[in-house]
């Protein structure tokens, strides 16, 4: 079963990112928690090829609005 090593990086600040091991690779539009405050994938880039199983991913995330409708792409840990 193959795994990613995601760099999680908030578009304009206001929140450290994270870096986590996911089992899934994100997907654009994706909603994923970070220390409880929700956000949506906006970009994703390969960093490096996979290595024995791990792929190395750089995911950038945009604040979800109050109020904004689920995505049905998927919620994150």
């Amino acid at each position: 079963m193959a795994s990613y090593q995601v760099s999680y990086v908030v578009k304009g600040g206001g929140h450290p990112g994270a870096i986590r091991i996911e089992r899934r690779r994100p997907r654009l539009g994706q909603r994923v928690r970070l220390g409880g405050v929700p956000f949506v994938v906006a970009e994703i880039q390969d960093l490096l090829p996979p290595r024995e199983g791990v792929g190395f991913v750089h995911v950038t995330l945009e604040r979800v609005e109050a109020g904004a409708p689920a995505a049905s792409a998927g919620a994150g840990p």
